[in-house]
């Protein structure tokens, strides 16, 4: 059994006014199987728990991911999270973190307060009908795109009608396995951001701060805004702060971790 005193809860993707997405980090010498995995995650509670080994002392490590209910293959504020927890132990400038399908991501310290770049597959999207998503979001997106790893974008004109969405999320729960991130340019109030989203799953949940949907909003609004940088503010109840680039097929985001005060 794992004790509770070794586990970190942190929040990634914070900033100012902005909670960021709760995640829980267990450093573990080996990987018990699934199901001890899976009950450890579901007793911890948290929306993501990260179990982390390393595999030497030069910075290289595997990580798991579970929610409460399953495996998470790509998770981006666990990922930011375990990096935190990673580079905190080694003192290293990055680290790199083998996932359950072979993917590599590589965590950079990027400055203080601490700041940190997360490399993530880029999830480029292509225009695609779903009447059965649009109306279970309920209200008409400019466009909707999809990419088949299980992304959907419904892109709006403006950033108040993201903020006013009230999905039927009993509708979305029968869409499939997906996660749907309604975006649009511009910022809310003085957020300053060049792009304002949310994001909701298959589960019918709406998540607080989300790395894999900025690896589909980052392709798409980078070459629609002509900005090989982009400000992303998540509106959820928490709030999420995302600094986003392009670099060749991966991309980059930039994000703050801080040790949760609310802790579960």
């Amino acid at each position: 059994m794992i004790e509770r005193d070794t586990i970190a809860f942190i929040d990634a993707f914070a900033g100012e006014d902005a909670r960021g997405n709760l995640a829980a980090v267990v450093e573990l010498d080996a990987f018990p199987d699934d199901e001890q995995l899976l009950a450890r995650a579901a007793e911890i509670g948290a929306p993501a728990t990260a179990f982390l080994r390393a595999r030497d002392s030069r910075g290289t490590f595997d990580v798991r991911w579970f929610s409460p209910e399953q495996e998470i293959f790509l998770c981006g504020h666990g990922g930011l999270a375990a990096g935190h927890v990673a580079l905190s132990r080694t003192h290293a400038q990055s680290v790199n973190l083998h996932t359950a399908t072979g993917k590599v991501l590589r965590i950079s310290n990027s400055g203080p307060d601490p700041s940190y770049e997360l490399s993530l597959p880029a999830l480029p999207t292509q225009p695609h009908e779903w009447p059965e998503l649009i109306a279970a979001l309920g209200a008409e997106p400019h466009e909707l795109r999809w990419n088949p790893a299980g992304y959907a974008l419904a892109i709006y004109d403006r950033p108040e009608q993201v903020a006013g969405l009230k999905p039927d999320m009993s509708g979305l729960e029968t869409q499939g396995k997906v996660q749907i991130t309604a975006s649009a340019a511009g910022s809310l109030d003085s957020r300053d951001s060049d792009i304002t989203s949310r994001v909701f799953s298959g589960t019918g949940r709406e998540d607080a701060a989300t790395g894999s949907a900025h690896a589909a909003l980052t392709p798409y609004w980078s070459e629609r805004l002509g900005m090989p940088q982009l400000r992303a503010f998540q509106a959820s109840a928490r709030g999420g702060v995302f600094v986003c680039r392009m670099a060749a097929d991966q991309v980059v985001l930039s994000g703050r971790c801080r040790e949760a005060p609310d802790a579960i």
